[in-house]
């Protein structure tokens, strides 16, 4: 393994953890938007249609994915300015 490749790794765990924040947060904002004042809906909530459910899981995978991507290949970059070597 590459020594830039472990040396990344405590920065990606890092980013990892950030970034479940932002998509949390960012999820909530944007279940909020679509009209939801409680919190979104889990699988097993008696109470909640399929339709909810499902919407709600389907957008926090979407914003999840999404938010770890951009964050993790800003990391990747960051790293090159730094190191002059990608980390991946």
């Amino acid at each position: 393994m590459k020594a830039a490749k472990i040396a990344y790794k405590p920065v990606g765990l890092a980013l990892g953890a950030l970034s479940g924040v932002l998509a949390g947060g960012l999820f909530k904002q944007a279940w909020k938007k679509l009209g939801h004042d409680e919190d979104a809906p889990d699988a097993t909530d008696e109470d909640r249609t399929w339709r909810e459910t499902m919407l709600a899981a389907v957008m926090q995978g979407a914003i999840f994915a999404g938010v770890k991507a951009a964050v993790d290949r800003a990391g990747a970059a960051g790293t090159r300015r730094l190191t002059g070597t990608w980390p991946g």
